[in-house]
């Protein structure tokens, strides 16, 4: 596709509509570190358009302040992968658009990348999409005096991520789940 023809992609959008959302999730401190378990849903819809406009899947959205400054991380996929000029495409477009809308206050670098054969889970269908593989969880809060977990993914079922460890079933909830990572396969 050529610059022009995902100009008119991107001026097709319905940002106003987006622009009027509220936060999609809460955002809490815990000893001293913001956590964020989703993404405002005003950024996370801007984000949504353009990378999906431009034929990329969205894998997730990362956001963190770090000393007056934030990282906006966006994972991006295809069915053949990514490359470099794939994320600077998207970064090209995304920074345009963010630009204008300006829904981050203050500074903040952005960063796109592909998901890598660690892949990050971000959404509860994707723990489904990725039953049978190894994952590593990392928790908020601990369950059984632990924050980290390894095991075969088996699923979502009520809100909460079931995994096999070591022949035993454990039970995550979703709202705890800080960090999620598919385990590469070598």
């Amino acid at each position: 596709m050529d610059k022009s023809g995902l100009a008119v992609i991107i001026a097709a959008l319905d940002l106003p509509r987006v622009l009027e959302s509220g936060p999609a999730g809460p955002t809490f401190s815990l000893n001293g570190r913001e956590y964020m378990r989703q993404v405002p849903e005003k950024l996370q819809q801007i984000v949504d358009d353009v990378v999906t406009s431009m034929g990329y899947e969205l894998v997730g959205v990362e956001y963190s302040m770090r000393n007056k400054s934030g990282l906006l991380r966006i994972y991006i996929d295809t069915e053949q992968g990514i490359v470099l000029d794939d994320c600077q495409a998207v970064s090209h477009q995304l920074s345009g658009v963010l630009d204008v809308e300006d829904p981050i206050p203050g500074n903040y670098d952005l960063e796109i990348s592909s998901p890598g054969l660690d892949r990050p889970i971000f959404k509860a269908a994707d723990f489904d999409r990725f039953a049978g593989k190894m994952v590593k969880i990392k928790l908020v809060t601990t369950v059984d005096g632990r924050k980290n977990f390894k095991g075969m993914l088996k699923g979502v079922q009520e809100k909460e991520v079931v995994i096999e460890q070591e022949g035993q079933e454990i039970r995550l909830s979703l709202t705890n789940i800080d960090q999620a990572r598919l385990v590469p396969e070598f």
